[in-house]
């Protein structure tokens, strides 16, 4: 406890009111670690998570877009996804803009 105290209490240097270095930059760096642990991390989780979705997508999985158009893999290229919202329909949409499948959207809102 002496040495908190000792860290974070001002220093005798002669002037009254003069603190720690350390002591003045705790607190910021708190809120570094605070918004790292609760902003930065979860984010690159869920990024590398659709990632490896991506990676992972084969023929036949159902897909769902960043424009919300829901349909199923009906072949895959480096860049894009072919995908087949009808009977007769396809769209090819670059691979970035695939998000996860709408039964797995559904599963994790129950």
């Amino acid at each position: 406890m002496q040495i908190l105290n000792y860290l974070l209490m001002a220093q005798p240097t002669g002037e009254e009111g003069q603190g720690s270095p350390l002591g003045m930059f705790l607190p910021l760096l708190a809120i570094l670690v605070i918004f790292w642990f609760f902003m930065i991390r979860p984010q690159a989780k869920r990024q590398k998570e659709l990632r490896k979705f991506r990676e992972s997508l084969k023929k036949g999985d159902k897909v769902i877009t960043t424009g919300g158009i829901y349909g199923r893999v009906a072949s895959i290229n480096d860049n894009f996804v072919v995908m087949q919202v009808d009977e007769n329909t396809k769209l090819t949409v670059d691979k970035a803009s695939v998000l996860k499948d709408p039964s797995d959207l559904q599963q994790a809102q129950k």
